[in-house]
């Protein structure tokens, strides 16, 4: 079977959605598929970085094309990178031989519309895995009003994409209920949580060691946000908290592992108040990754109150790898609340709700007495439900089964 997939980011690029698709390309081409990548030849949050423009790596023909690096810092830079990467992507799939299954991400947005327009031409089945949900997550952002032009015109596309498709895969329970709401066949729709990453993470005591003495960690209880750093996992009340424990907490100290948008102003808020105990450090390699996560004594998992059902946190499952202490700031219910509960005291973890920074202090005080009571160990709380070797066989089965459907 020929399948061509379709995102912005791919292999050797680190962030989540790049790591979670080349998982699929290798998992399609270990049971025999012929399978070609179209990317981006930019990585996602370093634009001035650029892979080759083809490459054939295990068994997958990847092919990277061209697109702006102008950045996020505007808006009608990241829109540029965008619309340049569709139209690109859009010139080399032309050329590609003809598919039997088309599948897109959600990285640009309207990549999806792209890649059911070409499976409509070529007669290929449309699979979309749909890592966030525009353009509402758009909406509550604020990016767009909810009854503007194009609001209402992305909607359509959105719509489109949603109805091309004969095979919808959505993260949680709450996403599926967003497109249900739309108007789409719940039979279309699967709910497949991304994976952890199994063989690379694990609880690292000596890449633990290795980071907090290479960081002049030691002796410090370390706070971290690793991931993606968006409006859509707000910051606000965190840093409010930040602040304050830094004058009665000396022992406390917040790393900022990732990129994003928002990165760059925890970097100014920590210059602005001249804060001694943050650092801001970028995506880390994924052979790398288990050693960092290890480090912290306590990790942090923020979601936007508007967001549940739109984004997905994805981060929260490699953390359970490293079973590591989380703090959520967020809403409930939402699948992230929902996992602590599972979770039923298995680790140490907490709760604090966005615009209120005593109770997050507070929640991370009280973690910070309780982890210092816990002995860290291996294991995975949830006993594997986010396992790749549970999930990643389930997401290639709908895909080979959308291929064989006539």
């Amino acid at each position: 079977m020929r399948i061509t997939l379709i995102n912005q980011a791919f292999y050797p690029d680190v962030v989540s959605s790049g790591q979670h698709l080349t998982d699929v390309a290798r998992g399609l081409a270990e049971r025999g598929h012929q399978v070609t990548v179209v990317a981006s030849r930019r990585a996602y949050d370093e634009p001035a970085k650029k892979f080759p423009g083809r490459e054939s790596w295990p068994g997958i023909t990847i092919h990277r094309v061209f697109n702006t690096g102008f950045g996020k810092r505007a808006k009608w830079r990241r829109a540029a990178d965008f619309l340049t990467f569709l139209l690109a992507a859009a010139g080399r799939l032309v050329w590609l031989p003809k598919p039997d299954v088309v599948m897109a991400l959600t990285s640009p947005p309207l990549v999806s519309v792209m890649a059911a327009l070409y499976a409509r031409w070529r007669g290929a089945k449309f699979c979309y895995w749909i890592m966030d949900l525009n353009p509402d997550e758009a909406v509550a952002a604020g990016w767009l009003k909810p009854d503007s032009l194009a609001a209402r015109w992305l909607e359509r596309l959105s719509r489109f994409s949603l109805n091309q498709a004969a095979v919808i895969v959505v993260l949680d329970e709450y996403m599926r209920k967003k497109i249900l709401a739309k108007g789409i066949a719940a039979e279309k729709i699967a709910v497949i949580p991304p994976w952890s990453h199994d063989a690379e993470i694990h609880f690292d005591a000596a890449g633990r060691a290795r980071f907090r003495q290479a960081q002049n960690l030691d002796g410090k209880f370390v706070v971290m946000y690793a991931g993606n750093h968006s409006p859509c996992h707000p910051l606000t009340t965190l840093l409010a908290a930040v602040k304050e424990l830094a004058a009665s907490q000396p022992d406390l100290f917040f790393c900022f592992v990732g990129g994003g948008s928002e990165q760059q102003r925890v970097k100014m808020f920590a210059q602005e108040h001249r804060l001694a105990n943050v650092r801001c450090l970028p995506y880390q390699p994924l052979d790398q990754l288990a050693g960092v996560l290890s480090a912290a004594d306590l990790h942090l998992v923020v979601m936007g109150d508007p967001f549940v059902g739109l984004v997905h946190p994805c981060k929260a499952y490699n953390l359970l790898r490293v079973n590591a202490p989380m703090l959520y700031l967020g809403p409930k219910p939402s699948h992230i609340s929902e996992m602590l509960d599972q979770i039923n005291g298995e680790l140490p973890t907490g709760w604090a709700p966005h615009g209120n920074p005593n109770q997050a202090i507070q929640a991370i005080l009280e973690l910070q007495q309780a982890v210092s009571r816990t002995a860290r160990k291996n294991g995975d709380p949830l006993a594997g439900r986010f396992a790749k070797e549970t999930l990643l066989p389930r997401l290639l089965e709908l895909i080979e089964s959308a291929g064989q459907r006539r």
